[in-house]
């Protein structure tokens, strides 16, 4: 981990003061912050509530979701973090460090990135709100375009993300290579997401058909058929574990019922 000045640790002690944290939350804040170049932040604390997200504005997703204290607190924190993240030289000098690190956790391994690690996805995505590499697999996600980028062994494939609000993401390491990650329907396969584009920048074929114009012939009605009935039994998955959410009293009705209805329009 990159090592702070004297001056900026003494200013990171005086933010966490002024905000109740631990010296420890701040830090590891800061260095999310500086992830998300100033304007957001993916981070996982106990002491913030767990996994959570921030961006500049507003838009926070915590763990503990009903929290607004802490909410307001993990706000606070990140905008003065971000102000001091702005300033040039808050870091020592330190040698380059060109190797990739993992984590490993039981069968799946969380993915990282060392600092000034190269630029490798397609332009037009964005700002990437988080990044991470483990042996030959690469991921970055754009929570603006709604886009995760992944890079398996050099080739490059861009996924829609919808509306999944992306927390973390691992790597399993036993019976091949796969990625999943979280967001607030739980823990969601990589393969339950469209491919909207390859390496090349050519559109992959889209899962559903076009809304205006002709219908496409279709090679196989009955490929049609079994993807369309693939698909309306991942919505209906999905409303089922909205519902066992809102049976614990982790989603109010109100929201309940707008999520219901967004999924239900899709069928």
């Amino acid at each position: 981990m990159r090592q702070l000045t004297d001056d900026a640790q003494q200013a990171l002690r005086d933010i966490a003061a002024r905000h109740g944290a631990s010296e420890d939350a701040a830090r590891h804040l800061l260095f999310a912050v500086v992830a998300g170049h100033g304007t957001q932040a993916q981070f996982n604390h106990p002491e913030l509530g767990g996994m959570g997200q921030w961006s500049r504005g507003g838009m926070i997703m915590l763990g503990d979701m009903f929290n607004t204290a802490l909410k307001a607190r993990v706000d606070g924190l990140c905008n003065e973090l971000a102000a001091l993240a702005g300033r040039a030289g808050i870091f020592q000098p330190e040698p380059e460090r060109p190797h990739t690190q993992s984590q490993f956790q039981g069968d799946s391994a969380s993915l990282t990135m060392p600092d000034g690690f190269g630029h490798w996805w397609p332009d037009g995505l964005g700002h990437a709100a988080s990044t991470g590499s483990q042996n030959n697999l690469r991921y970055a996600f754009f929570p603006e375009s709604r886009r995760l980028a992944i890079d398996i062994g050099g080739q490059v494939r861009v996924y829609d993300t919808r509306d999944h609000r992306i927390g973390g993401f691992s790597q399993q390491q036993s019976g091949g290579q796969s990625l999943s990650f979280t967001s607030q329907y739980g823990l969601v396969d990589l393969a339950s997401l469209d491919q909207v584009t390859t390496t090349t920048g050519k559109p992959t074929e889209p899962v559903d058909p076009p809304m205006a114009g002709p219908l496409a012939v279709e090679p196989s009605a009955t490929d049609a058929v079994a993807r369309g009935a693939a698909r309306d039994g991942d919505i209906i998955d999905k409303i089922e574990r909205l519902a066992g959410l809102h049976a614990r009293g982790i989603l109010t009705d109100a929201e309940f019922q707008a999520k219901k209805a967004d999924l239900l329009g899709r069928l």
